[in-house]
């Protein structure tokens, strides 16, 4: 990054900070409400009275917002009074206060106290849907659909509007660039399937709200995919309360989970954790068809493979928050997942010259693998005025350790099945460490109640441990083979910083943003018997704009316009310069100098009544590497799948989404999403340039029966699609289920059949260059699923903090 960009980018920030420190504030009365226990009185009612002889009126009323400040401006000299209210809170006075011309008073805070003989007369009546659209973000309330029960995290996803799931089990919002994935605010710093297996054990009964972010500030990491926040149960009540779930279902093989949710909160203190253990076994298939023609020769190398996986796994939080004072909070936290998996594998090929059979190579192996993904992480938040400024500081630590040992036994057949070589025993060893530090600070400052500075500044560092170790047996010894094992260190270090502008001028909402990010990496690669190591560094400095900018036409109308740029980094994984073994023929390569690719991204977008969404977008990467490229060798016809920079993507979509009131007892969401996209090469790499749709059609249908039982159906349609290189099929399933609520409405039970008509399956073919091959995958998804589940302790409303940790983006790149 030249001198000139550099000193750009610190003028721009300091004449965006200047021009808001510029602003003028009318003569006002504000101030700031709490509960009781040190919280801020988060949509507490305040009503402000003109005091006149010989009566008094009132003059205004508002909420107060997530800090509990208020601001009443414009007023005319003369006496006031303020009244705070809160549903299940005494209703409290403070003033009069006497305004001069051009005053500002700040009140005392206001103190509300609980109405303690009335807390147990109070229900909650009111439901939320499950689905909640605004501009930029929809979220997902789980706990309000009765398919999501049961389900993980990653199932949900796969199903929610405005996500998609490429072949690769990425998840992405906008376009085709991978999302990051946060928990409760804080990024999980987790990729590939280390990701996805952290999805997948976290369940329902452990979510509170899904929220899927197509636009997000720069105070996010900066994400061309969107941001996909995961935001768990905590308890928001006085006292002891939690709930417990199990769940028993089958498919191909069994499914079980239990789990319980716990919190206890004082005024100031609240101790909140959960624990969820999993069993399941489940099955996959996978049949590869390659041809190859070499010499006029047509051979094909068909493979059908088949996997049966049992998996065990704990998922655990445990933490706490403490108020200091009414401003000040400190907070612990630690979460991990503790993962067991068993595969028995067997993987056959048969190859064939000029379609007659020539012979077969089957092998079988059993893999153990397990896994220990521990975050730790301290808080502090405060608020340091009247006027609502506020700083949060989180310190994080994460630990991701791996084994991996698999033996694999090949046996050599002819045409007629009869051994013509001893077997071939191999050891594939694959043990890895990551361990993650971040560290940031976030600051916000409102100027008036519309308007507010935030900037922050994280830093994180990364130190990445593989190990692989693979070779066949030689005698009762197994020794490493030179061209396969190898070990590979990687550090990595980002420090990053962001202002962000949000203001609300009449009709207008505006959020501008810059962040700032520079990033060294350093991967050293030890071969073995090698005495020095290839060592691969690089630094890049990157700056990433966000701005959103929504018009209120009317009540019910809202028009936006966003623009944002991303970055995704290549998976740990992807960039060892490792050869993973699949078959005698088949290979998986890492790519030590793979680049970051970049997303520009641009969203025009319509919400009615905040229901009804519509939303135009176009987008550009650069540096696209994020699917699979081959590289086949006609002679050895070893075919090596590899990531590499390959070039551009085009992405031009519309989506839609709206609820529909058929009756008063059936309700439906319909959403689209459809995009047609490019893939285009650089001239270095090939003169691939295709383009194809992609439609995906999805609806739920809800029927409440009556007041305790409702039943959900969920369908969902994709059109045939381009990935990369591979053609993708068209893909579709089924699912429902029915819920009722039992034991005084404390309890749930519900029965849901997921893919009812077992089509959910990927299936893609690519004709590329040398490559002629197809594959059909297919998990286990047709799963019957019992849920119960059961809440205990108080049901008074309170609100609950929200906290953002910050290493969500590098627990995703881990896989975890």
């Amino acid at each position: 990054m030249n001198f000139f960009t550099r000193s750009f980018f610190i003028v721009f920030l300091t004449g965006l900070y200047c021009a808001a420190l510029a602003q003028t504030k009318a003569p006002a009365i504000r101030g700031k409400i709490f509960t009781d226990n040190n919280q801020p009185a988060e949509a507490a009612t305040v009503i402000l009275f003109k005091i006149n002889t010989p009566d008094t009126s009132i003059l205004r009323s508002e909420f107060v917002n997530q800090a509990g400040l208020f601001e009443f401006t414009d007023l005319k000299p003369g006496k006031y009074l303020v009244q705070a209210s809160s549903i299940g809170y005494s209703k409290i006075y403070s003033g009069p206060y006497q305004l001069a011309p051009d005053q500002k008073i700040t009140t005392p805070d206001i103190i509300l106290t609980q109405q303690n003989h009335q807390l147990q007369e109070v229900k909650v009546v009111a439901r939320k849907s499950y689905i909640e659209v605004k501009p930029g973000k929809i979220t997902l309330n789980i706990q309000n659909s009765v398919l999501a029960e049961g389900n993980s995290a990653f199932d949900i996803l796969r199903q929610s509007p405005g996500v998609r799931v490429n072949s690769n089990e990425t998840l992405s919002v906008t376009g085709r660039q991978a999302a990051m994935i946060a928990i409760d605010g804080r990024p999980t710093n987790l990729s590939g399937d280390e990701l996805n297996s952290l999805l997948r054990s976290m369940q329902s009964s452990t979510i509170d709200q899904i929220e899927v972010i197509s636009s997000p500030s720069a105070k996010f990491d900066a994400s061309g995919g969107g941001v996909i926040n995961i935001i768990l149960k905590k308890g928001k009540n006085m006292g002891t309360n939690g709930s417990f779930t199990a769940m028993a279902g089958y498919g191909k093989y069994y499914k079980s989970t239990a789990g319980i949710v716990l919190n206890h909160r004082t005024k100031k203190l609240n101790i909140f954790g959960n624990y969820t253990f999993d069993a399941n076994k489940s099955a996959r298939t996978i049949a590869t068809r390659r041809s190859i023609l070499f010499d006029d020769v047509l051979s094909n190398y068909n493979v059908d493979y088949n996997n049966i996986q049992t998996t065990r796994n704990h998922n655990f939080k445990l933490g706490a928050d403490y108020s200091i004072t009414p401003k000040q909070t400190i907070g612990l936290l630690i979460f991990g997942v503790v993962r067991d998996d068993d595969f028995t594998k067997h993987n056959n090929l048969a190859i064939s010259n000029q379609g007659k059979l020539d012979s077969m190579v089957n092998a079988r192996s059993n893999l153990d693998r397990g896994s220990s993904y521990l975050n730790y992480n301290v808080n502090y938040n405060a608020v340091l005025d009247s006027m609502g400024q506020t700083i949060a500081v989180d310190a994080n630590y994460s630990s991701n350790h791996r084994h991996s040992n698999e033996y694999i036994t090949n046996s050599f057949l002819d045409a007629a099945g009869n051994s013509y070589s001893d077997d071939l025993d191999l050891e594939n060893l694959s043990p890895a460490k990551i361990h993650i530090w971040t560290s940031k600070i976030d600051y916000v400052n409102p100027f008036s109640k519309k308007a507010k500075l935030e900037a922050g500044v994280k830093y994180s560092h990364v130190n990445s441990d593989n190990n692989l170790i693979f070779g066949p047996r030689i005698g009762d010894t197994y020794q490493p083979d030179e061209r396969f094992s190898n070990r590979f260190l990687y550090q990595e270090t980002i420090t990053a910083g962001y202002l962000n502008y949000v203001n609300k001028i009449g009709a207008w909402d505006i959020t501008a943003g810059i962040r700032a990010e520079n990033t060294h990496t350093k991967g050293s690669s030890w071969a073995i018997n090698q005495a020095m190591p290839a060592v691969n560094i690089n630094s890049y400095f990157n700056l990433f704009p966000q701005v959103q900018v929504n018009y209120e036409a009317d009540k019910k109308n809202t028009i936006g316009i966003g623009y944002n740029r991303g970055i995704h980094r290549p998976l740990y994984e992807d960039i060892n310069p490792f050869l993973y073994y699949t078959d005698l023929y088949d290979y998986r390569a890492g790519n030590p100098n793979l680049k970051p690719e970049f997303t520009n991204t641009i969203q025009l977008s319509h919400t009615y009544n905040q229901t009804i969404s519509t939303q135009l977008y176009f987008s550009v990467t650069n540096n696209a590497y994020d699917f699979p490229v081959y590289m086949q060798n006609d002679t050895t016809k070893v075919n090596i799948t590899i990531r590499r920079n390959f070039g551009q993507i085009f992405t031009y979509g519309a989506s839609f989404y709206a609820p529909v009131q058929i009756t008063q007892w059936w309700n439906a969401d319909f959403n689209a999403d459809a995009m047609y996209v490019r893939y285009k090469a650089y001239a270095s790499v090939s003169n691939f340039n295709r383009a194809k749709q992609d439609i995906i059609l999805s609806s739920t249908q809800t029927f409440h029966i009556n007041s305790t039982t409702t039943a959900e159906i969920f369908g969902r349609y994709e059109t045939p699609t381009l990935y990369g290189v591979n053609n993708l099929k068209s893909s579709y399933s089924v699912n429902a289920g029915i819920g009722r609520q039992i034991l005084n409405k404390r309890g749930n039970l519900k029965l849901t059949l997921m893919d009812i008509f077992n089509t959910d399956r990927v299936r893609n073919y690519a004709i590329y260059q040398n490559i002629n091959l197809s594959e059909n995958s297919k998990r286990d998804t047709r799963i019957v699923r019992l849920n119960f589940s059961y809440r205990f302790g108080k049901s008074t409303v309170k609100s609950a903090n929200k906290r953002n940790t910050g290493n969500d983006d590098e627990r995703r790149r881990t896989g975890n």
